[in-house]
């Protein structure tokens, strides 16, 4: 009885020290030793296993480590049959705790699949995909004077007015360095039309005839020729488009298929008109009309016109003078802007570049998920399930922006994408790794679920920290394209560390002490167990797995 009692101590003794024990040393001296050998453990592993032995389902081996310090061989049996029993009743707190955070995940992910199923409507396309228009505009001065900041913010409110007269959805009128503006109107149709609003300086001239000093010009204007451009220096408008308080339009005449401009004088456009208009009715005079310098039309004064209605002719179109309009409603620009740059994506194009970058980043996942099965089996299943729910995150988080207007989806945010891809797979083959170094250090599975998980974990938000910070320097600085390159791999930073925090550490965690532990041969750590013992048994170390070996074959002979 004294030799079952010394043995059933020493099994125990030694599970809980990880050594090897003296079977010949007193009771005494085998519990002194214990004690020491606990206290030599870190924080960390003292706090586990006393926790393990209050409240984890210990299946009677936890029970019997307490009890070899505490209790007799009596009192050990009893304890372990009510401790079995309470441990059934009893969660542990990590558990809980892994598990509410699989609810919070699965509500996050949840609302995803609401917010972009479907995604070809849910999330916004770019001017590269859906097709459209891009210009960059280089503002200057006819004397070659420095351009101020006041100017360009007043050029960027007139563009942005012309721009939304287009009707284009998710246009973008911005600042491009100090002397340039970059225009963006995705779906644009009529390119060359669009161009040719936003790109007019909209200075209106009326110039009486008699103050043209170039005469092959009056001359050209007497005979009905319009669309020339005067030089400055030959004419002197007696009225601008500054007097204009109202801009409308409406058919020259009834029945007549041609439209024209109508235009409402302030006082001091009234009276300038009115002087002009009465001075030049009694010979028919004409009165031309430049806008930026180009003739626009040259109508002959008919009577005196003393209301401040003016109405501008020129055989128009519908859609050519709601062009003027908009031009004239909008303001003279303080500066004149070329076009330096521009692009016309067709929709066709686009759609091809969002299939070929759409089939790049899912063969791009299929080939990492093939791998992630390969190399790490079942572990690898898990690691698959955590690039679905980075995926779903990913989808969700863009439509959501798209919802409010702060996203569209460039050819660049989608090569974004894809590198984020190949960046969440790394961090997961990083706490992967991790996890099954632990094991071949020595630790139980359930042990290193805890430490490696964390370190792994740690060390891939260090790195991501670092890409991150890189991406917000591109979106804050960078314009255009580079712009959505920024936010799209910042964007996946983030649902890369979410999901690593909310999936892949509760999953292992919860699975490590039973299936994992169970079944090593399907997780892919058979080996990595078999290593641990060879280390173990070559320092002189009894594992966990071996000790309860031992522990068995004592307890059937």
């Amino acid at each position: 009885m004294a030799f079952g009692r010394s043995k059933r101590a020493e099994s125990s003794a030694d599970e809980f020290k990880m050594g090897v024990g003296n079977p010949k040393a007193s009771a005494k001296a085998m519990e002194k030793r214990n004690r020491k050998a606990l206290n030599e453990r870190t924080a960390e592993e003292r706090a586990e296993s006393v926790s393990d032995d209050q409240q984890s389902p210990v299946r009677g081996r936890d029970s019997d480590k307490l009890d070899a310090r505490h209790r007799t061989t009596g009192e050990r049996s009893a304890r372990a049959g009510s401790g079995a029993r309470g441990a059934r009743r009893r969660r542990h707190p990590r558990d809980t705790h892994n598990i509410k955070l699989f609810v919070v995940l699965l509500c996050i992910v949840a609302f995803s699949i609401f917010m972009f199923y479907p995604p070809a409507t849910k999330i916004t396309q770019g001017l590269d995909i859906q097709g459209g228009l891009s210009v960059i505009m280089t503002a200057t001065h006819a004397d070659n004077s420095a351009v101020t900041s006041d100017e360009m913010d007043q050029a960027v409110s007139i563009l942005t007015a012309r721009v939304n007269t287009l009707g284009a959805s998710e246009a973008t009128v911005q600042l491009d360095g100090n002397d340039s503006v970059l225009i963006q109107i995705p779906g644009v149709e009529d390119a060359e039309t669009a161009l040719s609003t936003i790109g007019a300086t909209g200075t209106l001239e009326f110039v009486d005839l008699d103050n043209i000093t170039d005469q092959s010009e009056v001359t050209a204007i007497e005979n009905g020729q319009t669309g020339q451009t005067l030089d400055s220096s030959t004419y002197t408008a007696f009225m601008t488009g500054d007097s204009i308080t109202k801009v409308s339009v409406g058919q020259e005449s009834t029945g007549s298929a041609y439209y024209a401009v109508n235009l409402t004088l302030d006082g001091d456009g009234t009276k300038a008109f009115s002087d002009t208009s009465t001075a030049l009715y009694q010979t028919k005079g004409q009165i031309a009309i430049l806008l930026d310098g180009v003739v626009q039309s040259a109508p002959a004064v008919e009577s005196a016109i003393t209301n401040g209605q003016v109405a501008i002719s020129g055989n128009y179109t519908l859609d050519s003078a709601k062009n003027l309009q908009t031009i004239l409603e909008s303001g003279a620009l303080p500066v004149t802007l070329t076009f330096s740059q521009s692009q016309v994506v067709g929709p066709t194009l686009g759609q091809q570049s969002l299939t070929a970058g759409v089939l790049a980043a899912g063969v791009g996942m299929l080939v990492v998920m093939i791998y992630l099965l390969f190399f790490y089996e079942g572990l690898g299943v898990l690691t698959a399930a955590n690039m679905g729910v980075f995926a779903a995150l990913y989808l969700g988080i863009l439509a959501t922006l798209s919802h409010f207007g702060l996203f569209a989806l460039s050819l660049s945010g989608l090569a974004g994408i894809v590198l984020t891809i190949g960046m969440a797979a790394d961090s997961s083959i990083l706490v992967l790794e991790r996890f099954r170094e632990e094991i071949r250090m020595g630790r139980s599975v359930k042990a290193a679920s805890i430490t490696g998980v964390k370190h792994g974990i740690g060390t891939s938000i260090d790195a991501d920290v670092v890409t991150f910070v890189s991406a917000i320097v591109l979106f804050a600085v960078a314009v255009g394209s580079v712009k959505g390159f920024g936010l799209t791999l910042a964007l996946g930073i983030v649902c890369d560390i979410i999901t690593m925090l909310l999936f892949k550490a509760p999953a292992i965690r919860l699975l490590a002490p039973g299936q994992i532990a169970r079944h090593p041969g399907f997780w892919g750590i058979k080996g990595d167990l078999a290593e641990g013992e060879r280390i173990a048994a070559a320092n002189g170390v009894r594992t966990a797995s071996r000790a309860s070996k031992k522990k068995g074959g004592a307890a059937n002979a």
